[in-house]
């Protein structure tokens, strides 16, 4: 036997165990080596490998394998007893960290670690890892009520954390900063994290106070604050805002093209006062339609590097909360100049398009421009138009009615192009919470988008397409919105879950489209799993982001996409707009190129970023103000369908778009186990079996508003339906260890009603509602968000939701 293949049995069989140690007598039996010659070659190739340093051996000559030490970095999310998993690669399991080895950092936090046991080949067990440093913290302040306190005279106080991942610490007030009164909110700057000696300790300083934990209103606040969302424009902002004139000058109009003799329109919400958008139709003579998209000019008045768009920048996009808004400009211009109000002059960006009978773009300008509105429409006067036909409001609009049906036609025509390239449709029930004065919810009423919704979403798209495949034929530094190809992996994972219910993907996972994955939905159309196929399509999917290289958008099967419409409360839509005032002004050459190119990076990856941070903010004041409604029902009893399948329970979610958790250790019924591959939880004894999209009848148990969790119990669990989905298994006393009190995590008991947060946002879906969209944004999907579009308001004073998504 030669010394290199010995070195490689040796090596091989060593990496098979690396978390054992072997004598040379055991090695020999492992490899069946006989007689005195292969023992005195094996201890000489064993000393060979330690001079190499590829094996080590420990005090009794044993001797083990010497691992690569891999270092990865990602992203820490931590359980309330202790330990924790990184995230560092979305196609790679996550690697498991013990409660020692976490060095106290936080969910959130960026960290490096070192991979200290290698997932096993085979098993479905991830890798180990021990943190080694902590690269960024995820918090860096706290918001929470003051507590003054004499006990310990090196801190003045303690804060109340409301934060459910931060819930197990205690955070102390040292004298050094200011000194906030009992019952005050205070923003407190983490000076000290837990260590060794204090595993359940921070210490911070209180910086300032936003108020009064009894002041209207604080609870919203609070969660902006912690999230550090910007939401007071300093003074220097307001002056400069203010210093804009309210009407459009002469000097403004020069060098547009004006509009103001066409029936340009505007149609949103009731309540909305940011008029961003203005549309126009006609049919032409060849039979071709006519669509103008006008654009509030927010960039003209938002100069570069000016005060405005500094703050523009910093907070990237406004949002929309329940009982508020946060613009992203001050409201003078958000709600004055730029707002395309009726019968005044605006200025605009316009993108005319002449667009044939199948839906095609043949001709368009991209211009600068002075338009009128001639209306202020809402969508329901226009729904009454189209859909009702009702006789008093198209008399009262007849000499736009026409326009109108023309818009609807074209509509149409536009929606079947877009389906038949491919375009996903996920279609999904939006809500809005209603506060009285006090903030408190009163009532949650869902959204119904009819055809004026859907048609200016299709207007809306049209346009920031046509803008993007422009200026991405030019060949110029632009912005995009993007959202790329699936994984293959995630996708053939998604390929072989549908097969469970009979549907056959045509295609390779390899080289998905659009179109295949449209296809899907149309065969579970109507069927009970239609909600399950929905969802674990959306955990496939990449998540939509600013990107400066054109690279399509899947969801809408759009090969070129950006965001051009809505620049009043998205800062990459006014880059686009500069940009395109740029290119108009200054042409396409090298120096005009040069101007932007390196910046465009840095503007795409903090946006997307600050998209983000939106939404978490809006989630969970959607989720806590929810909650805060829910507490006025316990004990009541509503219908609801499955959401969400975990090991620990489902998560179910009411008519009204409430969603709540009916943990497993409340299924008394029968003794559940989870099938992963199946996405069910299926009792042992009955077979009773409870999957994505099932009707289930609950009472609601308990609401807690701070930690945002609602608990729910099942009513009628002998009517889910039976199934074999179970695996067979081996007489009982084989598998006794994985009994309700511990075991392998799959079953009854195992569940931790605390850890819902962390383990459903690794298992796909978060139930978060938020975003909006008034230019048909496809949503953002990946494992860890389930985002609904939409356009209409979420807000008592009738701002609308920021774009958060891409498709309806």
């Amino acid at each position: 036997m030669s010394e290199s293949n010995l070195q490689e049995q040796i090596m091989t069989f060593l990496q098979a165990h690396p978390d054992r140690s072997y004598s040379v007598e055991r090695l020999c039996d492992e490899l069946q080596f006989t007689g005195a010659t292969a023992f005195t070659f094996l201890v000489k190739e064993l000393a060979n490998l330690e001079r190499q340093k590829k094996v080590t051996t420990d005090d009794q000559d044993h001797f083990k394998i010497v691992q690569d030490t891999k270092v990865v970095e990602g992203s820490f999310h931590g359980n309330d007893k202790g330990f924790g998993f990184v995230r560092y690669d979305p196609d790679l399991p996550d690697i498991y960290i013990n409660p020692d080895n976490t060095m106290f950092a936080f969910t959130g936090d960026d960290v490096q670690v070192e991979i200290i046991r290698p997932a096993r080949p085979g098993s479905d067990r991830g890798p180990e890892g021990k943190v080694t440093s902590i690269a960024q913290r995820n918090y860096t302040q706290i918001v929470g009520a003051f507590t003054p306190s004499t006990d310990n005279p090196e801190f003045i106080g303690t804060i109340e954390i409301k934060e459910k991942k931060l819930s197990k610490y205690q955070l102390f007030v040292t004298e050094q900063g200011i000194h906030p009164t009992e019952g005050e909110v205070v923003i407190v700057e983490i000076a000290a994290y837990p260590d060794a000696q204090h595993p359940t300790r921070i210490i911070g300083l209180a910086k300032q106070v936003i108020g009064s934990v009894d002041d209207p209103g604080m609870d919203v606040l609070q969660v902006v604050y912690q999230h550090e969302v910007p939401s007071v424009f300093p003074e220097e902002v307001t002056d400069e805002a203010n210093r804009i004139p309210d009407y459009v000058t002469e000097e403004d109009k020069a060098g547009r093209v004006d509009l103001t003799d066409q029936p340009l329109v505007t149609i949103d919400g009731a309540e909305s006062k940011d008029l961003d958008d203005a549309v126009v139709a006609w049919r032409l003579p060849n039979g071709n339609f006519h669509l103008g998209v006008h654009i509030a000019d927010v960039s003209h008045y938002v100069t570069e590097n000016s005060e405005l768009d500094r703050e523009a920048f910093k907070r990237g996009t406004s949002v929309y909360l329940t009982d508020r808004v946060i613009p992203m400009l001050p409201r003078r211009l958000s709600n004055g100049i730029c707002s395309l109000n009726p019968d005044v002059e605006r200025l605009a960006m316009s993108c005319e398009m002449e667009i044939d009978q199948e839906g095609n773009i043949v001709n368009h300008k991209i211009f600068q421009s002075v338009i009128k509105s001639h209306a202020r429409m809402t969508y329901d006067a226009v729904n009454q138009i189209l859909e009702a036909h009702d006789p008093k409001t198209r008399e009262k609009y007849a000499d736009l009615v026409d326009m109108f049906d023309a818009m609807g036609d074209l509509h149409r025509i536009l929606y079947k192009n877009r389906r038949h390239r491919g375009a996903i449709d996920f279609d999904d029930n939006e809500a809005k919470i209603i506060v009285d004065e006090a903030g408190h919810p009163i009532d949650i009423q869902l959204r119904v988008r009819g055809l004026a919704e859907r048609m200016i979403e299709s207007f809306m798209l049209s346009a920031n397409e046509t803008v993007a495949k422009h200026y991405s034929l030019l060949k110029v530094p632009f912005i995009y919105r993007v959202h790329e190809t699936p994984d293959s992996d995630r996708m053939l994972s998604f390929f072989e879950f549908v097969t469970n219910f009979g549907v056959n993907v045509t295609g390779s996972s390899k080289d998905v489209k659009p179109k295949m994955l449209q296809d899907v939905l149309k065969k579970v159309a109507g069927k009970p799993e239609e909600a399950m196929v929905s969802v674990m399509m959306l955990r496939s999917m990449k998540q939509a982001r600013y990107a400066d290289q054109s690279l399509g958008h899947f969801g809408l099967a759009a090969p070129y996409y950006t965001h051009f419409t809505s620049p009043i409360r998205r800062y990459p839509d006014m880059m686009v707009h500069r940009l395109i005032r740029h290119y108009a002004e200054n042409g396409t050459g090298e120096d005009a190129r040069a101007k932007y190119r390196d910046n465009l990076p840095n503007i795409a990856e903090t946006t997307s970023s600050n998209e983000r941070r939106g939404i978490d903010t809006e989630r969970d004041v959607d989720s806590m103000k929810k909650a805060e409604y829910m507490a006025d029902h316990v004990g009541e009893h509503f219908d609801a369908v499955v959401d969400s399948v975990m090991k620990f329970g489902l998560f179910v979610e009411l008519e009204n778009t409430v969603e709540g958790l009916v943990h497993i250790s409340v299924m008394d019924d029968d003794y559940y186990e989870y099938v992963e591959k199946q996405l069910a939880l299926v009792g042992r004894k009955t077979k009773r079996t409870f999957r994505i999209g099932q009707p289930v009848k609950v009472e609601l148990l308990r609401v807690d508003k701070d930690q945002r969790e609602i608990d729910f119990k099942l009513l009628n669990p002998e009517e889910a339906p039976k199934t074999d989905l179970l695996p067979k298994r081996e007489p009982r006393d084989n598998y006794r260890g994985n009994n309700r009190r511990g075991g392998n995590g799959n079953y009854r008991r195992n569940g931790n009603n605390s850890n819902r947060n962390n383990n459903r946002n690794g298992n796909g879906g978060n139930g978060n509602r938020n975003g909006g969209s008034r230019n048909g944004n496809q949503r953002n999907t990946n494992s860890n968000n389930r985002n609904h579009s939409s356009r209409s308001n979420n807000n008592q004073n009738g701002q609308r939701r920021s774009s958060t998504t891409d498709h309806r």
